[in-house]
């Protein structure tokens, strides 16, 4: 039985978020109960002093001092084990989850169906399974997350660029982000960039390499960076880089 808490300043939006999960749980059979409901920053600190829990989804602005990535830090320091997922009508905060090894960022208003495909994944993570294709094209094209190098968006298309070819279909990121495993991240309004492949970030250029290959590169957009270099110096990732070059 996994334990969920949810935390956000809007009841409204939290009694439909409490629907929306509930309906997931029974409609996919999943062994799992939602243990605390608040609007109350304070009653979640003083809950996970006292209790274990599993899962916790927060929303990062909570109309309090305490925010939800305040949350985070305090949940953290408790349990390293604990899935956080944060909820957030301010996408700029996206990237900013991340840095507390945050298993999923859901952007307001949230969708059932969002919020299902995160709550599937969570659960084949917790079983040890965790997602190893993308599906294009209807599902007629599938590719394995692990040999993706980076993510492109071109106009209406998007582009995955894999050690063996390209792959094009006519999607979009917020269709292909839910897909993926959360060593994929997004650096730049058109870059999704697989952790695990890459060898140098340049961040004088704002330039990620990968393969040691100076022409497969990607790169970092200003709005993105910060966050992004966050991710490293907070992220669990297993591969190493042959540089890191952090000069101005």
């Amino acid at each position: 039985m996994l334990d969920f808490i949810l935390c956000d300043d809007n009841f409204n939006v939290l009694k439909k978020l409490e629907k929306m999960l509930d309906s997931i749980f029974v409609n996919n059979n999943l062994n799992a109960q939602i243990v605390l409901s608040t609007t109350k920053p304070e009653e979640l600190i003083n809950y996970v002093k006292e209790h274990s829990v599993n899962v916790v989804i927060l929303d990062i602005d909570l109309k309090s001092k305490i925010s939800g990535l305040d949350l985070a830090k305090i949940i953290r320091k408790k349990d390293k084990s604990v899935y956080i997922i944060f909820t957030t009508a301010h996408l700029e905060y996206g990237l900013m989850a991340y840095k507390y090894k945050t298993f999923d960022y859901l952007p307001k208003p949230i969708t059932v169906e969002r919020l299902s495909d995160t709550i599937t994944r969570l659960f084949e993570d917790v079983s040890g399974v965790r997602a190893k294709f993308v599906r294009l094209d209807n599902n007629k094209t599938i590719i394995k997350q692990d040999g993706i190098q980076y993510i492109q968006k071109n106009g209406m298309k998007v582009i995955f660029h894999t050690d063996t070819r390209d792959y094009e279909t006519y999607s979009s990121f917020k269709k292909i982000l839910p897909q993926l495993s959360e060593n994929f991240i997004q650096c730049h309004k058109s870059y999704i960039v697989n952790t695990e492949k890459i060898t140098d970030v340049e961040s004088s250029n704002n330039i990620v390499y990968f393969n040691n290959d100076s022409n497969l590169k990607c790169y970092i957009g200003p709005k993105y960076k910060n966050e992004f270099m966050e991710v490293f110096k907070h992220g669990n990732f297993s591969n190493t880089f042959d540089s890191f070059n952090h000069s101005k």
